[in-house]
């Protein structure tokens, strides 16, 4: 029996996203007591504060989503050096109404990989800056700031570099125990 049900976002949209072959990799490497659910994004609206007396069905489920688990875990994607829109359109409908925040006090850690150099270090800086606001109690180190590539990284999420294996399978160690250390002073309810 998993000990924490983790919910992780990919903030790619994407079929080929690189960040849902590294979602799958990070859950391959994970503590055998992790379990992981993926909660979807693509199909939200638009935020509005319109909608804030009468949420839509796919936006009440995010927010069940977030509800059942235990921890979340964001795997984004750099775009315009930010976060993607569809990841800031999802927690924007997860932190309202107001005072309705899903993410207030849930143990939070930030990952991403891209192409580049810099992995998502940009994206991840600003997908950081939001949560705090949204008082989620954030992982901040390990920091990791991934570059995919194909020879790194198979699509089924294996990882074909020693060294990246060992620095993930390190960070989700770590992830696990934050997990704990948050949820014994301010236990989800």
């Amino acid at each position: 029996m998993p000990a924490y049900q983790v919910g992780y976002f990919v903030g790619s949209l994407s079929s080929t996203s690189v960040n849902r072959i590294l979602s799958k990799a990070l859950i391959r490497v994970a503590p055998d007591d992790l379990a992981f659910t993926e909660i979807p994004i693509g199909n939200l609206p638009l935020y509005s504060q319109d909608y804030d007396d009468d949420y839509p069905p796919q936006a009440l489920a995010l927010k069940e989503a977030i509800a059942a688990s235990d921890a979340v875990l964001f795997v984004t994607p750099e775009y315009n050096r930010s976060i993607p829109g569809a990841l800031k359109n999802a927690i924007d409908w997860a932190s309202r109404p107001w005072g309705q925040n899903s993410f207030d006090h849930i143990p939070a850690a930030v990952v991403g990989a891209s192409v580049g150099s810099i992995g998502t270090a940009l994206a991840q800086q600003s997908l950081r800056a939001v949560l705090s606001f949204c008082n989620a109690r954030q992982m901040t180190a390990p920091e990791a700031y991934i570059q995919y590539s194909p020879e790194t990284f198979g699509d089924d999420g294996e990882i074909r570099n020693a060294g990246t294996q060992e620095f993930l399978t390190g960070f989700m160690a770590e992830f696990r125990e934050h997990i704990q250390r948050v949820l014994t002073v301010l236990p989800r309810q």
